[in-house]
């Protein structure tokens, strides 16, 4: 923590402000610009003594609350509150899961037509996907932006059997996927959508219930997975998880040995795609 920067960064962002830019009653002359300490501490609810320390580089460390208190009371752009975390030594929590994909990912997967791949956010929300994946799961094109969310769905779904699109050993998935959105909200604490997906989850789902209190936090990224797909029947594939660089996202990536059934099985989706067909039993 820098001391003396933060107490210059704040005593200037403080002068540069007036009482009628924040709808504040002038209360008089004043001897110098912009507003006093005590404005600033009752915008910040914090008290006028602690705030006096901190621009006198004599105060203590203040916390991340402080800090986006200070941010709002002082009227601070995004970037300059990123830096007012910087020099308080306290880096500032992201706004939320990024939901942009590279273009360079997006191409990657469309070029694995052997490989059903897709691509999450960090609260499961598929982001992207090649034709395979849709094939194997289904068309997210057609579905809802809310209703892509793989947590949300696996939870909700009203029919067991299909929640996880047919995947066997579903009480592993649940597991993880609880552990996995409570590190989401621990590392985005203010998201708005993660809230609120936690809320749904807590109040419609008693098995989700069950499972949040555990704070369970998941590691695994190589799994096989059984999909118990409704028109080729069962497929044995390998699935790994790879991180995005720069990006709290990752690929999921279905694959199998070639030459086995579940390789042929993944050749017969990626010709046949999206439309219906009848296979022998």
């Amino acid at each position: 923590m820098d001391k003396h920067e933060l107490a210059a960064f704040l005593r200037t962002h403080r002068e540069r402000l007036t009482p009628a830019d924040l709808g504040l009653p002038a209360a008089g002359p004043r001897r110098t610009p912009g507003l006093r300490r005590e404005e600033v501490a009752q915008l910040a609810s914090i008290s006028t003594q602690y705030y006096t320390r901190l621009e006198q580089a004599r105060g203590p460390n203040p916390s991340r609350p402080v800090l986006a208190a200070l941010g709002r009371a002082l009227r601070l752009t995004d970037a300059e509150s990123a830096h007012l975390h910087v020099l308080a030594g306290e880096p500032p929590a992201p706004p939320g899961p990024s939901s942009e994909v590279p273009q360079s990912i997006r191409t990657l997967i469309d070029r694995l037509p052997d490989t059903a791949a897709m691509v999450l956010d960090a609260k499961f929300e598929v982001l992207a996907w090649n034709p395979l994946a849709a094939a194997l799961f289904e068309d997210f094109s057609a579905v809802p932006r809310r209703e892509r969310n793989l947590i949300r769905r696996y939870f909700r779904h009203p029919d067991p059997a299909q929640r996880h699109y047919g995947v066997t050993s579903t009480e592993d998935f649940g597991r993880y996927a609880a552990g996995r959105l409570r590190t989401a909200a621990a590392r985005y604490p203010d998201d708005p959508e993660i809230r609120a997906l936690v809320r749904e989850l807590l109040r419609h789902s008693q098995e989700f219930a069950a499972l949040w209190p555990a704070r369970e936090v998941p590691g695994e990224s190589h799994l096989r997975k059984t999909i118990d797909h409704p028109e080729i029947g069962q497929i044995d594939l390998t699935c790994d998880m790879l991180m995005v660089p720069d990006r709290d996202q990752h690929m999921v990536l279905l694959t199998a040995e070639p030459g086995t059934p579940a390789h042929d099985a993944l050749r017969l989706l990626s010709v046949v795609g999206l439309q219906r067909f009848d296979v022998p039993s």
